[in-house]
């Protein structure tokens, strides 16, 4: 039965196109859906006698609420749900799994000397996007490949073309035009970034034809080292073009798109992608899918196709498909306005798209038994480390949850902590939080530093902070006997105790509260490997917010203390008089002529500059004092 809150929303749902939103007890999201008719899908589900699956039936009972959103169209409505399961990954969807942000190479088209970056996000700007591949070496060994065929930038800097430096040794290997030095012919830049979009989407026959005649015009003209330049060029490009597999007489751009459902252990699908461009194959990843048990294959690939393309790098003209779905033209109306042209989505019975569909499904089996082989491993490994730990530790059993602290600080300023987390063997990001250290003597002290830091946590759990009610089955602090003692005092003060650890980085040696010896695990011990490993991201965590911490100390400017002078107003200063010095020097009615400055600003901001207030004798201007 739906509870009284739904029942009387039930009422009023409008017979419109929009999206659906299910929510639990705790208001949390349980389901997105969509519909051309509002009023009829929601009322579908809390129908007596509804036909429902056992996982719909699970859904239904836990809905305490919902909430619905209009649309103009069904093509509007299909947009909102993609990026509302994106941002809310509902666990009664079908979704694909985000645990890892695939590399991408990013082309700066938006600037005016692009240049190639390493990107894990595609963003909606004027740039181009190509992937997503395997894994960050895959992108840079293509990023060096470039870099050696096509004279872009390779430092990764922004260069707008004025001279504002001196041309670097890749200027002077031919692999690079220096727009930093203000040399680089923007025309020829642009045809070389042409030339890499092309190369980058399979289409590398005509660079070959370029870069053969150049190499023979070299020759001819007696320019041997340039000709030798271009011939290395041209091979490269060879050896790129004989790895690309021909796999279709059809020279269009494809996508192919497999599936394999796997119900024993991961409960989860496993779907393959050939990237195919100009008829060659480019690249090929594979995706894992959750939430499909109990689905059919139809709609694991449907809800793939909107979660993939909503953020893809680019859409091909033509999509091969291993099933019919449902909605297969307005998902194909969507895809078009995305793309701006013309996208077309096949399910191919027969012949060379036949073919493709079946080794893609071929490769997804292949890569979904080394997904099972691994998680096996890894699981028993797992298992094991918690195990090997809670003996050597004398837990009454292996922990679950294991929260471990580390301290970073520059001889005694901006001192700060990372608390990161591991569940069930695995790191858990979403769970990791930081702290500035309060303690304000200026010194480094690690016991201090980690006895508030472990007090301030278990305070906030005490108080119900639900960013700390979950509780550690084991704490590990970054040192040795010190930094135990610290964490065990604040226990003490909190009146909280509970299973402690420190692990000392000189002989990786485990010290346990109250125990004279400690605790030594053998070198080749799977929980020495664990807490290690935890150990190091505690360390990694801990580095990196100092190191932010740090940097926003250095690029403080006094002007951000000054009420009423905001970003666009400090702007607007320092590119009138290009730095704080000449800001300080300036006369009050010099500041007053700033765009968007007053003279009741301008005089606040030069008593702030000047709170000694005595006068240059030279210029008449307020001078600043030296100890």
């Amino acid at each position: 039965m739906p509870t009284p809150a739904v029942e009387e929303k039930l009422k009023t749902l409008p017979a419109r196109p929009g999206c659906y939103l299910y929510k639990g007890e705790q208001g949390e999201i349980l389901y997105v859906g969509k519909a051309i008719n509002l009023r009829n899908r929601v009322r579908s589900y809390f129908q007596k006698g509804a036909n429902l699956t056992p996982k719909v039936r699970r859904l239904v009972s836990k809905i305490a609420d919902l909430e619905v959103i209009v649309c103009d169209s069904e093509l509007e409505a299909l947009v909102l749900e993609c990026s509302l399961i994106k941002k809310h990954r509902p666990p009664f969807n079908v979704r694909l799994r985000d645990d890892k942000q695939y590399p991408y190479l990013c082309l700066t088209t938006s600037e005016p000397f692009p240049r190639l970056i390493l990107t894990r996000r595609v963003r909606q700007d004027k740039n181009r996007y190509f992937g997503p591949y395997p894994n960050s070496r895959a992108v840079r060994t293509t990023m060096e490949l470039i870099n050696r065929i096509f004279p872009l930038i390779s430092c990764g800097k922004p260069f707008d073309g004025s001279p504002v430096r001196k041309p670097c040794l890749y200027y002077h290997l031919g692999q690079c035009m220096a727009p930093c030095a203000g040399l680089a012919d923007k025309n020829a830049y642009l045809t070389a970034v042409k030339e890499v979009i092309d190369f980058l989407e399979g289409r590398q026959e005509h660079i070959v034809q370029r870069l053969k005649q150049q190499m023979e015009e070299a020759a001819e003209n007696l320019e041997f080292e340039r000709a030798a330049r271009l011939r290395d060029q041209w091979q490269a490009v060879e050896e790129t073009l004989q790895r690309q597999k021909v796999l279709t007489t059809e020279r269009i751009d494809q996508d192919v798109i497999a599936v394999v459902e796997d119900n024993t252990g991961l409960k989860e699908a496993c779907v393959q992608m050939f990237f195919i461009r100009g008829g060659k194959l480019i690249g090929q990843n594979h995706f894992l899918v959750e939430g499909t048990e109990e689905e059919s294959l139809s709609d694991v690939v449907r809800e793939f196709l909107k979660q993939y393309y909503q953020d893809a790098a680019s859409i091909p003209q033509e999509i091969l498909l291993p099933c019919d779905i449902d909605e297969m033209e307005i998902v194909r109306q969507w895809l078009r306005q995305k793309r701006g042209k013309k996208v077309e989505i096949h399910v191919p019975v027969r012949g060379e798209r036949k073919r493709l569909v079946e080794m893609a499904t071929e490769n997804a089996l292949h890569a979904l038994e080394q997904i099972k082989a691994e998680m096996r491993a890894r699981l028993d490994n797992t298992e094991q480390a918690l195990k090997e730990l809670a003996e050597a530790l004398g837990l009454a059993e292996p922990p679950q949850r294991i929260e471990c602290y580390d301290i970073s600080n520059t001889q005694g300023q901006h001192q700060v902590a990372s608390m990161v987390v591991c569940e069930k063997g695995e790191m858990m990001p979403q769970e990791y939080r930081r702290f500035k250290i309060k303690r304000s003597d200026g010194k480094p002290n690690d016991y201090a530093s980690i006895h508030e830091v472990i007090a301030r946590r278990l305070k906030e759990a005490k108080q119900g902070n639900p960013k700390f009610t979950r509780l550690p089955s084991l704490i590990i602090v970054d040192g040795g006997r010190g930094q135990v003692s610290a964490a065990e005092a604040a226990m003490e003060e909190v009146n909280l105790h509970l299973p402690l650890a420190g692990l000392a980085k000189q002989f990786e040696h485990l010290y346990l509260p109250g125990e004279p010896d400690p605790v030594i695990l053998p070198r080749n011990s799977q929980a020495l490997y664990l807490v290690q490993r935890i150990r190091d991201e505690a360390h990694r965590f801990a580095n990196t917010f100092g190191a932010k911490v740090r940097q926003r100390a250095q690029t403080h400017s006094i002007l951000e203390e000054i009420p009423g002078i905001g970003p666009k107003r400090r702007r607007a200063l320092q590119l009138h008089f290009g730095g704080l010095a000449k800001i300080r020097a300036a006369t009050i009615e010099e500041l007053a002529a700033v765009p968007g400055m007053t003279l009741k600003l301008a005089t606040q901001l030069y008593e702030t500059l000047h709170p000694n207030g005595f006068v240059d004798e030279v210029n008449g201007i307020p001078a600043e004092t030296t100890d």
